[in-house]
């Protein structure tokens, strides 16, 4: 929708390390990491060592850990600067 509007030039990819490290979801926006998203069904007071790993190494602006058994929360999770964690209603209600 984004790229189709011409709010960008938006891609969604994997991330996987030779160390098997990982997170679900990738995104760039303009060839840059704009934002990475581990996602988890349970809520988890730990943020994954996957997210904040590649978030340092890859310097991506965000980096988020949804979950979906969270109720949504009225929050800016995009103000966030470093590894967060966002009910997931929260996270998508803020990508339109």
């Amino acid at each position: 929708m984004w790229t189709d509007t011409g709010l960008g030039e938006y891609d969604l990819f994997f991330l996987r390390d030779k160390m098997k490290r990982e997170v679900d979801f990738l995104v760039s926006r303009n060839k840059k990491p704009w934002f990475i998203v581990e996602v988890k069904s349970k809520a988890s007071k730990r943020i994954g060592p996957s997210l904040e790993y590649f978030k340092n190494l890859l310097q991506i602006d965000h980096a988020f850990q949804i979950d979906f058994d969270s109720p949504f929360i009225e929050k800016d999770c995009f103000k966030a600067k470093r590894p967060v964690r966002v009910p997931a209603e929260t996270f998508l209600s803020q990508l339109i």
